[in-house]
Parts: C-alpha cells; structure tokens; sequence
C-alpha cells in the first residue's frame, strides 16, 4: 500500500515562489547591459546640467541631437551586420558619395525629386557590391569594406573635386536643421526613430531577425538549417548601403552645402556605438534599443566636453577609450553572470 505525499498547496507558499526572483535574477537584471547605459546616460546629463547652464535648455538637446543623427541613422543597419558576424567600415565614405553624387546632380540641373531616388539607389549598388564580394568571393568584410571605404571616397573626389555645392534649395536644407512644426523634435530625428523601431521589429520579433542571430552565432550550423546565409548577408549590406547614402542626403541638407570629404571619421562613431550598445563584435548577440542608448550616450558625452572648452584631441581619446570599454565590459559582464548562476 502506497502512502501518499502531502504536497503544501497553500496559496502563500505558491505566490512567494511566484513572486520570489531568484539571486540569479535579480544579478542579471542589475548586470544587464542596457540598464547600465541609463545609469551612464542619468549620470552624463547631471554631470553636464553642472559643467554648463546651456545644457539642460531644449535648444541644446535639439543641437546635440540633430548633430548626431547621420552616426545613429548608419548605426541601425550596422547593428545588424555585426549581429551577423561581419562589418562595413565603408559607410562613411558612401556617406561622402552620396554628398558628391547630389550635388553633382543638382549643379548639372537634375530635379532634387530625381536625384534623391538616384542616390539611394547607388547606396544599394554599392552595399551589394560589398555584399557579393563578402558572401560570393567569400572575401573578409573587413578586407572588403576597407578597400571599398578607399574607393568610394575617391570616387567622390572624382565626381565632385573640391568644390562645394551649396545653392540647394531652402525646402530642402530646412529638413536638415528644422523641427517639427511646434515641437523642438528634429526632422532626422523622426527618420531615425522610424529607422530603429522598424529595424528593431524586424531584429527582435520576427523570423528574419532571428535569423541574423543564428547566423552570428553559427554560419554553418544556421546554413545546414535552411538559412540563405549569403542572400541574408547581401541584403545587410545593402541595406547598409542605402542607409549611408541616405545620411549623405541629410547631411548635405543639414549642412547646405555637398563636398566630397563629407563625413569623414564618422565610421568611429558608428562602431562605437554599436559596441557601446552592447553587441558583441563577434557576432551573435545584441540589441537594438541598446544601441539607441549608446547613440545619445555617445551625443551627450561629447556635447557635454564641448561645452566644457575640452579639445578636440581629448574628445577623440574619450570616444577611443568608449571603444576599447564597450569591447572588453561585456565580456566581463557575461563573466560575472555566469559566476552568479
């Protein structure tokens, strides 16, 4: 005969347990990457309300914003090339094309309505073209996006030489430093919100999304499960590609004037705040939102320096060290949370 169990069903015990978190939990919550970025981005905006009176007024986060658009706009789509185990270390010259191209364009008579289509479709052939020669010639992205960072950029200088192209009409240059009508919201501001919310729908919430992880992970397992790695692949580089000539466009607005050096360093900027953001250079893991944060981490820390009279040598060492931090903490955080299991 069997004795049975008594099992303590009692409806305290059950919703302690429920409601109990484990050390584990509470550890990964602390640890997790993005929320030490709000503590940083909390711990910038007081430090920078105390080094000067202009940097808590609307107008300065409008200014420091806006001026950081064209980094964060090209940030979305390299968040997900990284993701998938690559990089493109030519945006910033595909950037400086895309200036060239417009304005070229614009000088020769070709209606803006034209152009803008013109230049975003060469973003993509250029995005496709590194895309082919990473996934078909099965060349490094690294190797790859270098030579082509070379080669966009003296395309530019071929097209546009050094002048600059600065009649652009007022419609057109208003979209790069105006606000919406009634707020202090930027107009490149709503373009990269549009940009993050729908890249970060499809990264975090459906089967493409999920793919690119799988691939960062592991190409050949993610290959032998049905996933077009080198089409995948392709189309991050095209629409990396797109993406850059489109932050050509809004820097050409926001500054009036098109040149063919246009956004220079700006790939720096770019990586550091994906890798700020918490996305392992590897490949594999990361998060959007978390790159969101790590692009007005990155806009606060400098316009803070800024308006503390700090060179610009030192704020370059400042984004440097960003760098070298957002590489190594990670690691070290994943560390720690295994330690805590």
């Amino acid at each position: 005969m069997t004795t049975p169990v008594e099992v303590d069903q009692s409806p305290r015990t059950a919703e302690a347990s429920m409601t109990r978190p484990s050390r584990a939990s509470v550890v990964s919550r602390l640890l997790r990457w993005e929320s030490l970025l709000v503590l940083v981005l909390v711990v910038l905006i007081v430090g920078g309300a105390r080094v000067s009176p202009v940097f808590a007024t609307a107008q300065n986060f409008s200014n420091l914003t806006v001026a950081t658009m064209e980094v964060g706009i090209m940030a979305m789509p390299m968040t997900l090339i990284i993701i998938a185990g690559e990089i493109d270390l030519s945006v910033e010259s595909m950037l400086g094309l895309a200036s060239a191209v417009l304005g070229f364009l614009w000088a020769a008579g070709v209606s803006l309505w034209i152009a803008i289509p013109v230049v975003l479709l060469m973003g993509a052939a250029g995005g496709l073209l590194n895309g082919l020669l990473v996934t078909r010639a099965g060349l490094p992205s690294l190797v790859v996006t270098l030579g082509t960072l070379a080669l966009f950029r003296g395309l530019a200088s071929v097209v546009l030489g050094p002048r600059a192209i600065s009649n652009f009409p007022g419609e057109f240059t208003a979209f790069g430093f105006g606000n919406v009508p009634g707020t202090p919201v930027p107009w490149p501001l709503v373009v990269f919100v549009v940009l993050a919310l729908a890249l970060g729908t499809v990264l975090h919430l459906t089967w493409p999304g999920r793919e690119v992880f799988a691939v960062g992970k592991n190409a050949s397992a993610a290959r032998y499960s049905g996933v077009r790695v080198a089409r995948l692949k392709t189309c991050l580089f095209v629409l990396s590609g797109a993406v850059a000539a489109g932050a050509g466009i809004i820097l050409t607005s926001r500054l009036s004037s098109a040149r063919a050096d246009a956004g220079q360093g700006l790939t720096l900027a770019v990586v550091t705040a994906v890798l700020l953001g918490g996305v392992d250079i590897f490949g594999g893991s990361g998060t959007l939102p978390g790159v969101v944060l790590a692009v007005f981490t990155l806009a606060i820390l400098q316009n803070a320096l800024r308006l503390a009279d700090v060179s610009t040598q030192l704020q370059s060492i400042a984004v440097g060290l960003l760098l070298i931090v957002s590489v190594v903490v990670p690691h070290v955080v994943i560390r720690i949370r295994g330690g805590s299991r």
